[in-house]
């Protein structure tokens, strides 16, 4: 299993990966930008119904597993994919999310501690959630699921291009049920032509903060 490369942490506690040179989260307001662009773009939580199914690319710190367990209601459990090729260790993770007052927290990261293997599983209050470690390109194509929506949470497109690609954006569309959704941070053109040949509605919508623009979209039309 790969291993993530040492974090840089700024003064003010934001995680930044030294092997993408991008940080985790944007600083001081990660939590606000998770609701605003992967909650608020696939229409959430209005959308939300029994056996709702989350995907995800990048998991991370596991933050937007947490905005999105915040504001499920039920019945039953949430349902949470995410695929990430270099996991955080604990510490790190507990480090990056004590930033924010989210309940759950430590549970997920005492879950986080506790799984292991290929596909890491936790079992959380309100969300049943499994992680696929290894590279997207790799792991997605051989899921056997399907998403309702999408959060596209890679590294910058600049420094992590082989997350951002037509042929993994062709696998997202197959892995999302008709109509389904997807929102992500980044406005680049060439990865709103992706989302768009492999099938995508996609959407240029108001970015959060200093970010002017970002993208969300719908499968088989509409938009999101």
């Amino acid at each position: 299993m790969r291993q993530p490369a040492p974090l840089l942490w700024t003064e003010n506690g934001t995680p930044v990966s030294t092997r993408f040179d991008d940080p985790y989260f944007t600083i001081g307001a990660g939590l606000d930008e998770a609701r605003h662009v992967f909650l608020d773009g696939n229409g959430l939580p209005d959308r939300f119904a029994p056996g709702f199914h989350i995907a995800e690319l990048g998991f991370g710190t596991g933050l937007n597993l947490l905005a999105a367990m915040a504001c499920w209601t039920g019945p039953g459990q949430l349902r949470f994919t995410s695929f990430e090729a270099f996991p955080l260790p604990p510490d790190d993770m507990a480090r990056a999310l004590s930033a924010f007052d989210l309940p759950g927290a430590d549970v997920m990261v005492a879950a986080w501690a506790a799984a292991s293997g290929p596909v890491r599983m936790l079992e959380l209050p309100a969300v049943t959630a499994e992680i696929h470690i290894g590279d997207a390109r790799d792991t997605l194509p051989r899921w056997q699921s399907r998403a309702d929506a999408w959060f596209l949470d890679g590294f910058s497109p600049a420094r992590n291009p082989e997350l951002w690609g037509e042929t993994l954006m062709a696998e997202v569309a197959r892995h999302t049920v008709p109509g389904g959704t997807f929102a992500t941070y980044t406005a680049a053109g060439h990865v709103r032509r992706a989302l768009e040949g492999a099938g995508f509605a996609v959407t240029r919508k108001a970015g959060f903060g200093r970010k002017k623009h970002m993208t969300a979209g719908r499968l088989n039309g509409g938009s999101a």
